[in-house]
């Protein structure tokens, strides 16, 4: 988990971050988050085992290594990402290393549900487009504007209309994905409301 790192909250509208690609279609649930690593009792570690075995192998050289990528937080990925298991562990590791949103050619649905449901956005673009971006990030960093609002990305070289679900997108433009939040809101009628039950009391006494 990076230093700085601080869960998202509410209603999010854009997100400007640098880019890292991870190139590679079905990047399963246990190539996040290996599954040695679900015992732990909360989620505050895992951003340090991201992509665990993938990065022994590459012995450094894989893109959550690298130097130039330690302050990226959009994540650029190919085809069916996140298929596999349906750990919500792996969406918990990338947004504990700093991944505020992921834009991909296409996601497993379970993934995408578990990362709507924590705030990481997640958009489509056509495989042309995720290589134009990919290409780009080889070459030099990509820091990009999303506009949540309007579905579009933005860079200085670079424009894009990106793909979300319209429902996911109202989610994030209300602050309905953050439940926790929603609940806080309301909590003057989930009191009055637990009053007008007749099976709920308070106070009891042990």
């Amino acid at each position: 988990m990076k230093s700085d790192f601080t869960p998202p909250i509410g209603k999010i509208s854009n997100i400007n971050g640098q880019c890292i690609s991870l190139i590679g279609n079905d990047i399963d649930t246990d190539r996040i988050i290996p599954a040695r690593f679900l015992k732990c009792v909360n989620f505050d570690s895992l951003g340090e085992s991201v992509f665990e075995d993938d990065r022994k192998t590459l012995k450094g050289k894989h893109p959550f290594d690298l130097e130039e990528n330690k302050n990226a937080s959009i994540l650029v990925v190919n085809s069916n990402f996140g298929c596999g298991s349906s750990r919500e562990h792996a969406p918990q590791a990338l947004m504990r290393w700093g991944i505020k949103a992921i834009i991909g050619e296409s996601f497993a649905d379970i993934f995408y549900s578990n990362c709507i449901a924590i705030g990481i956005p997640c958009f489509t673009l056509p495989k042309k487009s995720i290589e134009e971006i990919q290409n780009y990030c080889n070459n030099q960093s990509l820091l990009l504007e999303i506009d949540l609002k309007n579905s579009l990305a933005k860079s200085k070289d670079l424009n894009f209309v990106l793909e979300i679900k319209e429902s996911s997108r109202k989610m994030f433009l209300s602050g309905e994905w953050d439940a926790t939040a929603t609940l806080l809101e309301n909590s003057i009628f989930i009191e009055r409301k637990s009053k007008e039950l007749p099976y709920i009391e308070f106070g009891y006494d042990f």
